[in-house]
């Protein structure tokens, strides 16, 4: 039964129409980012009802998240990746051995990191960028997400181990569960328990526990690949495996968070406006991009398999597809956020110093946005077809290469200015990076064409 649902699969991600098939994949994707993105500015949104300490304290704490998201993207993308391409071959076997690798590896390295961050909690707080006035806030909120960083983590995993598959849908379904309950709870625990901010993190972590027992479920159910503990197997060659498809989003998202410790950092002198300021606008741009990654991550599938079939001329199709149907989304987002910026900071914390910090930073996002369809479907393709240096590259480059140095170098010269501008400045440097790293790829596969 599980060998004539992986061949069902392969032949319906090599001979659907393309654009099609993107479609169908990347409805449920955005969906499932949207919901993400929404109930992660939930937190923001209750939060900033409280202080705008306590706001700015839910920025601090992301950066954490971000690492612990980070890993599970690791596993889940680096498993996927390859899982896709081994279906693509009609690989079963070795497809189950790295999702069951991916699934445990996330639960034990997401324990780890919580434990280590419970030993270190003060001064991690400090190191994230808390001032005195935020640290009680950061405290209790971080406290919480540690305990549950494996969860976390396993839950990023399996979401993306459906995607990889064109599973999406189900992985929609955990996904907006766990978004919706944890927009119930969050002003339950914050307001009715009195919890503060420590009701938002518990809200978090308890919508991700749900969330991570139905995807299970759904995947055991429905998927082609199963987790089972005797298919851990942890050897060298499968976390090799892991480690070329899943380098990328490690290293995108564990720099991007250090890339926002060292914003918060250059934000301080500014008091604890600019950092609630610049964490509002952060939430922002994440709910503008989350549609726009939902739809790339409908091509990443179609990616994986066809070129793991050699199937390059699908693979050219399916981006030039999804670089133009961003490109215009984006287009339209950043005329519309451009116009209404001072609008929507102001959902989150009604501080006029708030207000315009976020205003003037978000505007100035708002004319680099559309650059974001070149960068990340490009480094989506990449990604997906192994290509882990020049992946790593455009993936750590908007949020590291370019940002870290962008945040400390502007705000010399320009002061809050420069930091509204760093954003802005470091997108458009990424996309003349990624530009001629994609060129040669498509190049290689039109060469390799058989």
């Amino acid at each position: 039964m599980e060998k004539q649902n992986t061949d069902q699969k392969y032949i319906q991600m090599t001979q659907t129409p393309v654009e099609k098939l993107i479609i169908q994949l990347a409805i449920p994707s955005i969906i499932s980012m949207l919901i993400t993105t929404v109930y992660n500015a939930a937190d923001t949104f209750f939060i900033g009802q409280i202080s705008t300490s306590a706001s700015a304290a839910v920025g601090v704490c992301f950066s954490m998240m971000s690492i612990i998201q980070a890993l599970g993207f690791f596993f889940g993308q680096g498993a996927g990746a390859s899982i896709s391409r081994a279906l693509g071959n009609q690989k079963g076997g070795q497809a189950e051995e790295l999702a069951s690798l991916g699934f445990f590896s996330a639960l034990i390295f997401g324990s780890a990191v919580g434990v280590l961050g419970m030993i270190f909690i003060e001064p991690l707080v400090f190191l994230l960028g808390a001032t005195e006035t935020i640290y009680p806030h950061a405290i209790d909120y971080l406290s919480i997400i540690l305990v549950g960083a494996p969860i976390m983590a396993a839950s990023f995993v399996l979401n993306n181990l459906l995607r990889y598959q064109g599973y999406s849908f189900y992985g929609m379904i955990g996904v907006t569960v766990g978004g919706v309950l944890n927009m119930i709870l969050d002003p339950l625990f914050i307001f009715a328990f009195q919890m503060g901010t420590a009701g938002a993190a518990l809200a978090t972590v308890v919508s991700q526990l749900v969330g991570l027992v139905l995807l299970l479920w759904l995947n055991q159910r429905h998927s082609s690949v199963k987790i089972r503990i005797r298919a851990f197997k942890p050897r060298m060659a499968h976390y090799a495996d892991i480690i070329r498809g899943g380098l990328p989003s490690l290293l995108r998202q564990s720099i991007a968070s250090f890339a926002a410790i060292c914003l918060n950092l250059a934000a301080k002198p500014y008091g604890d406006a600019a950092i609630a300021a610049m964490s509002i606008v952060s939430k922002i741009t994440m709910f503008t991009n989350s549609a726009m990654l939902g739809f790339g991550q409908g091509f990443q599938p179609v990616c994986g398999f066809n070129y793991g079939a050699r199937l390059y001329d699908r693979v050219r199709k399916g981006y030039f597809f999804c670089v133009k149907g961003s490109f215009v989304f984006l287009t339209v987002l950043a005329v519309v956020e451009f116009f209404c910026a001072g609008t929507l900071v102001g959902v989150f914390r009604n501080d006029p110093q708030v207000i315009e910090i976020g205003a003037t930073a978000l505007k100035l996002q708002c004319l680099t946005l559309p650059a974001l369809s070149i960068i990340v479907i490009s480094n989506m393709m990449l990604q997906t077809s192994g290509k882990v240096v020049s992946a790593s590259l455009v993936g750590s480059a908007r949020q590291g290469f370019f940002l870290i140095p962008a945040v400390f170098i502007l705000p010399a010269l320009f002061e809050l200015f420069g930091l509204q501008m760093a954003q802005p400045v470091s997108d458009f440097c990424t996309m003349c990076m990624t530009i001629p790293l994609t060129l040669r790829f498509l190049r290689e596969m039109e060469q390799n064409k058989t």
